[in-house]
């Protein structure tokens, strides 16, 4: 073990992924109620585990469920007509390509912790979330209920739902993923102040939920700094991958301990620079840093909407 968070597991998966062997900084990143959180700046390695919670993993969500048949896992938004299409679990095509002399295998009937990212990073796309989280009362869509100045979007009407009714993303929900992917970010920048470095070449998702997450919408929700996309890369299992190479090889074992010596702990909890961090990566994808590969798919910032009269869209969904 490293300390508090960071145990045997983050030593065997950095006894995997091998980061010291890379000639640029990077990031290994398992994401979980605790993210563990690994950098390599070309010389010395540090870790961090930083409080996520559990939005990632469907929990605290509204319609959140785990991954299991029916959960929707992607989600798409049209830039120009804001049509929606998602993909289930146990389904092999995406919802507008369901008829109903084909209907789908499965219907949906929740929402899991890779759908959610990618649901709050194609409305925020599509201009229908603003920067701040909110949602946007300016946008065209339809799929937007307003209760007051709440807004919530239909990501399913209740036609294609196993339960019969709408599986909304609500307000509620954004702020619960920005609240983690503001955390998770803040810990990944306080290791790289404490490291002396602005950027990373490369990100490692590890464990089995950062399998399932799309690079592109992680980079758009701000969910880790920027990199090159093609350098954005899930490993899955990290951990038990290090920890079968321990149990057959001695000089691995050895290897593992002498990791587990020299890795830098920083404790995220008390470093004075989180706070302020934390604050900064609430916004999408965050309130100052760029992210110059992806910045083509960003929408223009803009002002918040002021003066004008929300549209109510039509009560049915």
């Amino acid at each position: 073990a490293i300390a508090g968070h960071v145990g045997a597991d983050n030593v065997a998966a950095l006894l995997a992924e091998e980061p010291e062997t890379l000639s640029q900084p990077a990031l290994i990143i398992d994401v979980g109620t605790n993210a563990e959180i690994d950098l390599w700046d070309g010389q010395q390695l540090y870790a961090a585990s930083s409080p996520t919670g559990p939005a990632f993993e469907g929990a605290q969500i509204a319609f959140g469920m785990r991954a299991a048949p029916g959960a929707i896992e992607r989600v798409r938004i049209d830039r120009e007509s804001l049509a929606v299409r998602y993909k289930v679990i146990g389904e092999a095509r995406w919802s507008d390509q369901w008829t109903p002399e084909e209907p789908p295998a499965v219907a949906a009937s929740g929402i899991c912790g890779s759908g959610v990212i990618e649901a709050v990073a194609e409305l925020f796309l599509a201009g229908i979330l603003l920067p701040d989280g909110r949602f946007n009362p300016d946008s065209a869509s339809d799929r937007l209920r307003w209760e007051g100045k709440r807004g919530a979007f239909v990501l399913a009407r209740a036609e294609e739902t196993a339960m019969g009714q709408d599986i909304l993303i609500t307000s509620e929900d954004v702020r619960a993923i920005q609240l983690a992917k503001a955390a998770l970010y803040a810990g990944c920048k306080v290791l790289m102040q404490e490291a002396g470095i602005a950027r990373v070449d490369r990100v490692t998702l590890a464990g089995a939920f950062g399998s399932y997450i799309s690079p592109t919408h992680a980079l758009v929700l701000g969910l880790i700094p920027d990199a090159p996309l093609d350098h954005v890369v899930a490993v899955g299992n990290a951990a038990g991958d290090g920890a079968r190479i321990a149990l057959l090889n001695r000089e691995k074992r050895a290897e593992a301990r002498r990791i587990a010596r020299s890795v830098r702990y920083v404790e995220t909890a008390t470093h004075p620079a989180f706070q302020t961090e934390f604050v900064k990566a609430i916004h999408l994808p965050h309130q100052e840093d760029a992210f110059p590969h992806i910045a083509s798919l960003l929408p223009p910032r803009r002002s918040a909407p002021r003066g004008r009269a929300r549209r109510r869209p039509r009560s049915s969904a």
